[in-house]
Order: structure tokens, then C-alpha cells, then sequence
């Protein structure tokens, strides 16, 4: 997919929110809960599928969105 330098896509995110599912997967299983890094960008993401958008500015993220994508390698 051909993003734009400035942009991420909602694939990207999508992708990073399951890399730390499955790198920090919850400790309760009847009651789970999502890691910080997963709940950060998770925020974005509900924002992004009620929105209709397929990817966002960079520039509009939190700095603890960013640091969860970079830890991600997206």
C-alpha cells in the first residue's frame, strides 16, 4: 500500500495494535485487557473506523502513539 511519508494507514495500525497483542497478551484471559501501547493506538484507531478514514497525519498523534508504532516497526 503507497502511503504517503506523512501518513499512516489504518492497516499499519491495525497491524501494530495486534503486534503488541501478541508480544504483551493479557495476563487474565476471563478479563482482558489491552497493554498501554495497544490501548494508545487502539484510541486512534476507534477514531479513524468512526471517521471513515483510511489513514491519518502522522502529526496528529499522541507521542506515546508513536513510540507504540515505531516499537511495532511500522
Amino acid at each position: 500500500m503507497n502511503q504517503q511519508p506523512g501518513t499512516v494507514s489504518l492497516a499499519q495500525i491495525e497491524g501494530a495494535i495486534n503486534h503488541w497483542r501478541e508480544r504483551r497478551p493479557p495476563a487474565d484471559a476471563e478479563h482482558p485487557v489491552l497493554c498501554a501501547e495497544a490501548r494508545a493506538l487502539a484510541d486512534v484507531y476507534g477514531l479513524m473506523i468512526f471517521r471513515g478514514e483510511q489513514s491519518v497525519e502522522r502529526s496528529t498523534l499522541t507521542e506515546q502513539q508513536h513510540a507504540a508504532l515505531a516499537a511495532a516497526a511500522l
